[in-house]
């Protein structure tokens, strides 16, 4: 029935999915009350001023912990944790393992021997020795070897704000580094490194400023080398898999001729590999010949789709700044989001002696729920952030499309569009984003149990469980696909989520192939660009770095500007990516419900309008042969028959 009714663009504007809505608004309290639990029942002194590791608190008077000798003290003057072993860290727990006090200032000096901390507590009042030694005690007591930090003692600073003190020489944290990135072995190539982006930080800030013009000039580009491009890349792929091919076959042939007088092994296995390769080679290039040959009319609307793309740009510039701005409300909630996890990892946990005579922190039962929770609004508020963009653009490109005169287009569309979200259509984002979650969450839990278990279970678990992971992950690619086209139906016919879902897959099911040559033909198209940005600012980034003498490796700083070069680029992309595909499912309902007849005329740009004619035509030629395309493109013309 979904498929019959008739879709009324931007006619009614009706409030849809509020049910969801108020679950949304009632799990954002729930998130709220945590954040003010955590915050009034949290430790916030423990969080920031530090405790020691029997259970007191730097900087302030203390309350006996029973069985905790050292426990209850008035640390008032003593502000700053120290570890007299900062350098044992334990990679598995990622946690200091070390004796933890309060000092009442850092060592700012490297102290190389017993007799150095000592005198430093004698002169600067700061003991950095077990609270039962005296400083008189330290070069005289036995137990100064275990009560006493590990020399020498590295110069250390406070760290703003969290009043722990740190080693001002990054090298004592090499193993650590080791860890995150394996090719540093040496700490001295470290520093290197690291020396290398602080002296380059200029140039690095001007190439990823140089990323950010050349994503803006691609996306304007595009427009006018589209059709271009597409038949340039259809041409390499076409020869690329001819030419691989006849080599394979070639070098198969040289390599029986001349084995004939080899008879090894190792002559055979090579045959035998070229053999497997020519023919793989073989099948793929014909495969790839029937999708090129299949696909080659259903390319001129992706060429026409992008050309039209580029001017919807040029009409809703605002379209840019997109990325920017959902960007920025991410970083704000995700901000608040560790701010209240920070505190809610202090809340209701109550000292426990462990093995060792030490204090430790330990959460009661029920408050685990609160992070599960947290952890849910973590992952379902992000994904609403995104959808409220999907919903933004979605609503700008169909009010761009369905307006006729496009002089007739409001002031901004994109403000418009954001009015209308808020207005009607906040409960069906917070539905489609909800169905996101439930997919990503499990698919979560079992990378986290994958990681737990690597190396302890059998092959044939390990392989079920990347099945299952792999499954998950094409599950949410589809439904994310499904939820971009289900909000562009809400923004057209404001329709719930459900219908709006239904009748965009019976949409894009009709057009099956053409969704397939847009995707597959568009897609590489705008990956090719993402390659192209990130080349250009990484060749930039070469002739400029080659220049500096002042540092020896200039590695990092070029890594670092390809990557932001390929998120900027990606970001830009993406939303390019995102109008394509709203354009396409518009172009889609026009030509089925509409056929320039008056009272039915189309609503798309002239472009398309080009596009259809060419393929009338080539169904009424196909029409009297029979052929498949006049069957195909059918309900162009015969949406009186829906």
């Amino acid at each position: 029935k979904s498929s019959k009714r008739e879709w009324k663009p931007l006619e009614d504007h009706s409030c849809t999915d509020v049910p969801w809505l108020l679950l949304f608004i009632l799990f954002c309290i729930g998130m709220g009350f945590i954040c003010g639990f955590s915050i009034a029942t949290g430790a916030a002194a423990r969080l920031l001023s530090g405790y020691d590791s029997y259970g007191n608190i730097c900087g302030q008077k203390n309350v006996k912990v029973e069985g905790i000798v050292n426990s209850g003290l008035d640390l008032t003057q003593k502000k700053y944790v120290f570890f007299l072993d900062p350098c044992n860290i334990d990679l598995v727990h990622q946690k200091i393992k070390s004796i933890a006090l309060c000092v009442s200032a850092c060592p700012r000096k490297e102290l190389k021997s017993l007799a150095d901390i000592q005198k430093f507590a004698e002169t600067n009042g700061s003991t950095l020795c077990s609270y039962e030694l005296q400083p008189s005690e330290y070069t005289t007591d036995p137990r100064a070897a275990k009560l006493c930090p590990k020399y020498p003692v590295p110069e250390s600073a406070p760290i703003p704000f969290f009043h722990r003190c740190a080693p001002v020489n990054i090298s004592c944290y090499a193993k650590f580094a080791e860890a995150l990135i394996t090719f540093v072995s040496d700490s001295s190539v470290l520093h290197r490194l690291i020396s290398g982006v602080m002296t380059s930080k200029e140039i690095i800030m001007g190439l990823c400023l140089l990323s950010l013009v050349l994503s803006m000039i691609l996306m304007v580009i595009i427009r006018y080398i589209s059709r271009v491009l597409v038949w340039i890349l259809t041409i390499l792929v076409i020869l690329g898999s001819l030419g691989g091919t006849g080599v394979l076959w070639w070098l198969y042939a040289k390599q029986r001729i001349s084995a004939g007088a080899l008879e090894t092994q190792i002559a055979k296995d090579n045959l035998q590999a070229l053999l497997i390769y020519a023919i793989a080679a073989t099948v793929f290039t014909v495969i790839m010949l029937l999708i090129v040959l299949i696909m080659r009319k259903r390319v001129a609307l992706t060429i026409a789709l992008f050309h039209v793309a580029g001017k919807v740009f040029i009409h809703l510039p605002l379209l840019v700044f997109q990325p920017f701005w959902t960007f920025f409300v991410l970083i704000v909630f995700w901000t608040y989001w560790i701010t209240v996890l920070l505190f809610l990892g202090t809340t209701g946990k109550h000292p426990v002696p462990n093995e060792e005579g030490f204090v430790e922190f330990r959460m009661a039962g029920p408050l685990k729920y609160m992070w599960w929770y947290h952890v849910v609004g973590l992952i379902w508020i992000s994904e609403f952030i995104l959808a409220c963009q999907q919903m933004t653009v979605a609503g700008a490109v169909v009010t761009y499309y369905f307006t006729r005169e496009k002089r007739n287009l409001p002031f901004t569309p994109i403000l418009a569009s954001v009015n209308r979200l808020v207005c009607y259509h906040l409960g069906t984002v917070a539905k489609g984003s909800f169905i996101i979650t439930l997919v990503k969450i499990p698919r979560m839990i079992l990378m986290y149990i994958h990681t737990q278990l690597k190396g302890k279970e059998n092959a044939c678990a390990r392989c079920m469980l990347k099945a299952c992971i792999c499954c998950l992950w094409c599950l949410e690619k589809c439904l994310t696909y499904l939820n971009q086209n289900a909000y562009t139906a809400t923004a057209i016919n404001s329709t719930n989520f459900c219908t709006s879902a239904k009748d965009a897959f019976v949409i894009l099911v009709e057009n099956a192939l053409r969704v397939a040559a847009i995707n597959t033909v568009g897609d590489f198209m705008l990956f090719l660009g993402k390659v192209l940005i990130v080349c250009s600012t990484g060749l930039a980034g070469i002739m400029l770095l080659n220049y500096q003498r002042d540092y020896t490796i200039w590695v990092l700083p070029l890594i670092i500007v390809c990557l932001f070069a390929f998120l900027v680029a990606h970001c830009f992309l993406s939303i390019y990516e995102m109008v394509v595909d709203v354009l396409f499912l518009c172009f889609a309902i026009d030509t089925k419900y509409n056929d320039g007849s008056p009272g039915r005329e189309f609503y798309m740009d002239k472009v398309l309008m080009e596009f259809v004619e060419n393929s009338r035509k080539s169904m009424k030629e196909a029409g009297r042969g029979g052929g498949a395309e006049g069957r195909e493109l059918k309900p162009m013309v015969g949406a009186d028959e829906e």
